[in-house]
Parts: C-alpha cells; structure tokens; sequence
C-alpha cells in the first residue's frame, strides 16, 4: 500500500518542479501587456463573430452595418 503513496508523492513533485521551472522561465507580464492582449482576443473574438454573421447576412443594409463593423474592428486591432 505505501509503495502506491510514495509513487503519486514522487509524481506530484516531479509536477511542481516542471510547473515552478515553466513559471521561472515565462517572464513576468506587466498589467498593461495582460490588458493589451485581453482587449486584442476580444477584440478578435468579435470580429470572428462578425464575419460569420456578415456571412448569414441577406439584408443589403444589414451587410453594410456589419462591413463597417468589420472595418472599425480592423483598425482597432491595427492599434493593439
């Protein structure tokens, strides 16, 4: 039985010391570069929502609201 214990103790510190040299070796990401990249994946979640609605769209007025959707997100990401 204790051999079973000793085997999944070894296992978990096996796995903290890879998670503490992953952790060492990622440098540490200021608040502002964690809220850059949080914007720029909303940002690109939205404009994947917004060509695939563009996509389904039949009304010409419709196409044109989500065109410019398209376009407004573009220029978004090209600023993030």
């Amino acid at each position: 039985m204790a051999r079973g214990f000793d085997s999944k103790d070894v296992e978990s510190q096996i796995e903290q010391r890879e998670a503490d040299r992953r952790q060492r070796s990622t440098p540490a990401r200021t608040p502002e570069e964690i809220a850059r990249e949080g914007r720029r994946e909303s940002l690109l979640l939205t404009r994947a929502r917004v060509q695939k609605d563009l996509t389904a769209a039949r009304h010409p007025r419709h196409r044109e609201q989500l065109e410019a959707a398209l376009r407004h997100l573009d220029a978004e990401l090209e600023k993030a």
